[in-house]
């Protein structure tokens, strides 16, 4: 006799929704720009010439973060801001889990 699986019936909340939205962006971005570190270092780049001082990939991440979470104060019942956020700060931990990598092909 085959189980029923209770979580199979449960609707999707709007929090579970939300994360569901996040999770199919990333992967959709990652199939059409790559691994997230790619455009990070190149973003970090061009910020530490600008600024004069040094950025890192993953504070690229966090920094975008940021901007959508200043960008609510504006519209707080703006989706795209949290969903944005929400990635940015998953790609942060992305980047920066590919930091500590010991191969640092990240550094090429």
């Amino acid at each position: 006799m085959q189980k029923l699986n209770p979580m199979k019936y449960l609707i999707m909340t709007n929090t579970e929704s939300l994360f569901d939205n996040v999770i199919k962006t990333i992967h959709e971005r990652g199939v059409r720009y790559g691994h997230p570190i790619t455009q990070h270092k190149r973003i970090a780049e061009l910020w530490s010439a600008y600024l004069g001082y040094p950025i890192q990939p993953n504070e690229v991440a966090i920094c975008m973060a940021l901007v959508k979470i200043s960008r609510q104060a504006e519209d707080p019942a703006y989706l795209d801001n949290y969903e944005d956020a929400i990635a940015y700060l998953s790609i942060g931990k992305s980047i920066t889990d590919a930091m500590q990598d010991d191969t640092d092909d990240w550094k090429d």
